[in-house]
């Protein structure tokens, strides 16, 4: 069995394509921001052990693949109306740099990096937002970031969710969209996740490779002959 470029199992067919697009926590990350974050505000005296159990519950559930994640971006977003952007934007760089950069996945980088030798597209593809992904999208030299987005107005956030979010189908279409402005389809995409609530998308490209999956994802994976990696 050949390697893949990960260092798992790879199929032709993720050598024929002309994109790569990445799932961020659990994927590239080794765990999931939105607990990373917490976890930050708490140092920095944003939040308490009531905040820290409750993104633990959600998390809980995105595992289990039985999240609203609508209604929690929406309740997450309200909860950021009036505060300015450009503090978020300071702030998550910070957290980036403390916090995250421990948790990049080395064969995420080694993934990345022979996509990019391969002259590929590359995309991160999140339900997380810019302020969380773009970090990591820079690090990585990874031009692309299709994310949840927030609406903001003269630098403060309005706490609306623009739609669609970047989760379950809202993924197929913003990477369609992407596909449009930049030139290619989603039978041209590789796409890398670990959760089975990224099973829409990963059903719908070229080549999907599930990394680090959850039970339900692995089971899936493994009756359709996906390659499955561990990184």
């Amino acid at each position: 069995m050949t390697r893949g470029l990960g260092g798992g199992t790879p199929s032709s067919a993720l050598e024929r394509c002309r994109v790569a697009l990445f799932d961020m926590d659990r994927t590239l990350v080794r765990t999931d921001t939105a607990t990373l974050y917490v976890r930050y505000q708490r140092r920095i005296g944003e939040a308490g052990l009531r905040d820290v159990a409750k993104v633990a519950w959600w998390m809980l559930q995105y595992t289990f693949g039985v999240i609203d994640a609508e209604a929690i971006a929406k309740s997450v977003a309200a909860g950021y109306a009036g505060q300015s952007e450009a503090a978020m934007i300071e702030k998550c760089l910070d957290w980036y740099r403390t916090d995250v950069v421990p948790q990049v996945c080395d064969a995420a980088r080694r993934a990345v990096a022979a996509h990019h030798a391969a002259g590929r597209i590359t995309a991160i593809v999140t339900g997380a937002t810019r302020y969380a992904a773009e970090p990591l999208a820079a690090e990585l030299g990874i031009p692309h970031v299709l994310c949840t987005r927030l609406e903001v107005d003269n630098g403060a956030f309005t706490g609306k969710v623009i739609p669609p979010m970047c989760y379950g189908i809202g993924k197929i279409e913003l990477t369609r969209a992407l596909g449009k402005r930049v030139g290619f389809t989603l039978d041209e995409a590789a796409f890398y996740s670990d959760s089975i609530t990224d099973l829409p998308l990963l059903e719908h490209v070229g080549c999907p490779v599930v990394v680090n999956p959850d039970a339900r994802l692995r089971r899936i994976a493994k009756q359709r002959g996906w390659p499955i990696e561990a990184w």
